[in-house]
């Protein structure tokens, strides 16, 4: 009985090791991909952004408490897709630091950096372009998580409404039995 015991659990261990060989061979070929995958995973999202994006600001004045006025927003709405710690400088402009730093898709389909200077007078922003490769690079897979998990997000919420709009149908117009 000991023996039969022995050989299953043998068996299984083999399993195992053959399964983390695929899993290492599958993921390997999935890295050597991987901003192939981004980029056709933004192409099939750009038309949505329009619709789930943001408004991103351009630039603003400051007033002494800090608020904003004057405001101005960049003309394509878009996802934030990543935060990173930022560079010193904008590549546009080596006198303006950079404050914050996202990576962003916008309704173009592009990948971007949107780096945001700001000082007690105003905010003002660069978009950086990014090849899918880069954002990678740069921000790491959370790229990938955040794109996949905004459709997944979109998804659920036109669920909930077309659940709610059929209640509401229901209400309004009952079917007589």
């Amino acid at each position: 009985m000991d023996d039969i015991i022995e050989a299953g659990f043998q068996k299984l261990t083999e399993k195992i090791q053959e399964k983390e060989k695929e899993r290492e061979k599958l993921s390997e070929e999935v890295r050597k991909n991987d901003a192939e995958l981004l980029a056709r995973m933004a192409a099939l999202t750009a038309p949505i952004i329009g619709k789930i994006g943001l408004n991103m600001l351009y630039k603003g004045k400051q007033d002494s408490k800090g608020e904003l006025y004057d405001t101005a927003f960049h003309p394509n709405k878009m996802i934030v897709l990543g935060k990173t710690e930022p560079v010193k400088f904008r590549p546009d402009d080596i006198s303006k630091p950079v404050s914050d730093q996202f990576c962003v898709l916008s309704e173009d389909g592009a990948f971007y950096e949107l780096m945001y200077t700001s000082d007690q007078f105003g905010v003002d922003s660069y978009l950086n372009p990014l090849t899918p490769a880069e954002a990678i690079q740069v921000y790491g897979y959370e790229v990938m998580f955040m794109l996949y998990r905004a459709m997944r997000d979109y998804l659920k919420g036109q669920e909930d409404l077309v659940a709610a709009l059929e209640m509401t149908m229901a209400f309004v117009f009952p079917q007589e039995k």
